[in-house]
């Protein structure tokens, strides 16, 4: 077993084992507190520029199953309390050692995962770095910052997933690093659908047709992406539209609203979520840093409100054909709670109101 350290921002040192890639690792570190499902937060793009933390004890006893991947790999580090060398699972592909050695990510295990956690809570998230020597020069660590990321994950060229069945809508998804299952989501809905990458323009998108538009998922600052922010201003109102997560976000901030950092986010596949047109809570999949600013929509209404913190989890924008949420409903591997939002799009394009 190799030694290695997980370098904090602020100083604090970690020492664990090393697995997977043998190189060195800069990200901002950020924990997720899932149960399940690490194969789909490897692959999920929206952690890209991250070093990820698991809460979850012990890590990789169902292996790597390819079938379950929302994307590529584009994490910059893994962290674990344990490891597991020797998966099982009918489905099993591959072990997670293997799967982290052969993109040269870095893993850390044997590390108090516990502790690290509530580092972040009470301090934020921070940078830190997997290295081999503690580095003497914090500099580069401190300074570092998640920047460009949606560009980075994005398609870098349209392509075309036919309906299951019959063909009943068209819809444009927006790439900004959209997880695998939205698609399948709308194609076993009817929906025959068209990706385009994060920098195709309005005129584009409003020129393939489509019934619907979906803005996806994706990593990092949403106020950076001002190109896609001006887009989504000339598509709001002319064709039936959802967002989710960074779509949610870039939708607010297009709507004449602003979004802020939170303290230490919400990841994990078991975050409480409020609907605020009732009284049910629904049990979520998360992966954000930011929020919207709910009250600085004036053309919207907030719609969900986060159970732990009351931060804004959706909103309507009913004069526009227009809705958005902060959550995941086409959650791998769950909860699927909220999957029937997909339904109310498939309602709005067919013709019906928020």
């Amino acid at each position: 077993m190799k030694k290695g350290y997980l370098v904090l921002a602020d100083g604090q040192v970690f020492q664990g084992f090393r697995f997977g890639g043998e190189a060195d690792a800069l990200g901002e570190l950020v924990f997720t507190t899932g149960m399940c499902g690490y194969v789909e937060t490897l692959t999920d793009p929206s952690y890209a520029g991250q070093i990820v933390l698991q809460t979850y004890p012990l890590i990789g006893n169902y292996g790597i199953i390819p079938e379950d991947f929302e994307g590529d790999c584009h994490v910059k580090g893994y962290v674990v309390r344990e490891r597991c060398g020797r998966p099982s699972n009918f489905r099993c592909q591959g072990d997670l050692e293997g799967f982290l050695r052969e993109r040269n990510i870095p893993g850390l295990y044997g590390v108090d995962t516990r502790q690290l956690t509530r580092i972040i809570r009470e301090s934020g998230v921070m940078n830190a770095i997997i290295c081999d020597e503690v580095p003497a020069d914090l500099s580069a660590l401190r300074s570092y910052a998640v920047t460009g990321v949606v560009n980075a994950v994005t398609r870098k060229a349209p392509c075309v997933y036919g309906a299951q069945g019959e063909t009943r809508f068209r819809v444009s998804l927006l790439d900004y690093g959209a997880k695998n299952n939205i698609i399948q989501e709308l194609r076993k809905r009817g929906c025959a659908v068209t990706v385009f990458p994060a920098d195709a323009p309005a005129e584009t998108i409003l020129g393939s047709k489509a019934d619907g538009v979906m803005l996806s998922n994706g990593p990092g600052d949403p106020a950076e992406n001002v190109f896609q922010i001006e887009q989504i201003k000339k598509l709001l109102g002319k064709v039936p539209l959802f967002g989710i997560c960074l779509g949610h976000q870039l939708t607010a901030l297009a709507a004449g609203g602003s979004t802020y950092k939170l303290k230490y986010g919400h990841r994990g596949g078991n975050q409480p979520v409020r609907d605020l047109s009732g009284p049910r809570t629904y049990i979520t999949s998360q992966n954000h840093g930011y929020a919207v600013d709910g009250d600085s929509v004036k053309i919207g209404r907030v719609s969900f409100a986060n159970a732990n913190d009351g931060t804004c989890e959706g909103m309507d924008y009913p004069g526009l054909r227009a809705f958005t949420v902060q959550f995941h409903p086409e959650a791998r591997g769950g909860p699927r709670d909220t999957a029937f939002l997909f339904d109310r799009f498939i309602t709005l394009m067919e013709g019906g109101e928020l």
